[in-house]
């Protein structure tokens, strides 16, 4: 059965490498069939449930409207992948284009946490912001498949020379990295349970935050700049924003509801492609039974 997986892995590598030869936008075409058979068997019902948890005052038929899409959207992202793999320097340059890139290179040889949330388009602004500024770091969670784990680690070596710290290290790698002057690349807008996390709103929702950023900001002595990237036309734009002040606070409750306040500002210029498929409320206050769970 082992082998039989195995076998099936590097078959859907064969496929994705025959797919980067194709011109962008019939890959965005057959991405976007493939996020709609995963809408079905995948996590739609999961997106349903945090959108009218997040979004309740939205009419349910506009709710699974903003599902699909988002589903077409993360099918064309990761077929798009394959361009992160096999294409050419040229070809990532011409598919992911950095807003506001005087700001990013103003902070070069500091120490600069960049700050990105789980929008689809965010290995994409990664992998551009690693090209941008080589030999910055970010944290790699290994893949339980071997087939797969080998893809995205090529994808995000393949430029800049970044240097990967593992999420089992903790942020003792992305201190080091910062405190010799080079940014890192942070995604800390997901539930990983209750250890080192504060239940803070998300869209009104207490949500389990870590509180990673504020923490890491002060032990690497780091600025924080955020970044979002989205998916625009046949490509992505990478925005930039301005630096932020006076952060962290010392406060570490105001410090992750500016992060979450900052994330929702976000989400709502382009609710769609928000990482909807995620289980952001799978951690509950003590006695609050899981959204998810099966009725």
């Amino acid at each position: 059965m082992k082998v039989l997986r195995r076998a099936g892995s590097w078959l859907g590598v064969f496929v994705l490498w025959m797919v980067h030869f194709l011109p962008i936008r019939w890959i965005g075409a057959l991405g976007a069939g493939l996020g709609s058979v995963l809408y079905r068997f995948g996590r739609g019902r999961v997106t349903r449930i945090n959108l009218a948890l997040c979004f309740p005052g939205m009419p349910e038929h506009e709710r699974v409207a903003m599902a699909r899409r988002h589903f077409r959207l993360l099918g064309r992202n990761a077929l798009e992948l394959s361009l992160l793999v096999w294409g050419s320097e040229k070809q990532l340059l011409q598919l992911v284009r950095i807003e506001n890139i005087e700001l990013l290179h103003a902070e070069r040889g500091k120490p600069l946490i960049v700050f990105a949330p789980h929008f689809i388009g965010l290995n994409m602004g990664g992998v551009r912001v690693a090209h941008e500024l080589p030999r910055s770091g970010s944290i790699y969670s290994r893949q339980k498949n071997p087939v797969l784990d080998r893809i995205f680690w090529r994808a995000r070596m393949r430029f800049g020379e970044p240097v990967l710290v593992s999420r089992q290290e903790g942020l003792r790698g992305a201190i080091r990295i910062l405190r010799s002057g080079k940014a890192f690349y942070f995604l800390p807008d997901m539930d990983f349970g209750r250890r080192d996390a504060i239940f803070t709103p998300f869209f009104g929702v207490p949500a389990a935050t870590i509180t990673a950023l504020p923490r890491l900001a002060r032990l690497g002595r780091a600025a924080v700049m955020p970044i979002v990237t989205r998916q625009e036309g046949d490509g992505y734009v990478a925005r930039i924003y301005p630096k932020w002040e006076d952060y962290p606070t010392g406060d570490i409750e105001a410090d992750v509801r500016r992060m979450n306040a900052f994330i929702e500002e976000r989400i709502r210029e382009m609710p769609a492609q928000y990482f909807w498929a995620h289980k952001r409320f799978k951690t509950r206050p003590p006695g609050e039974p899981s959204p998810y769970r099966q009725k």
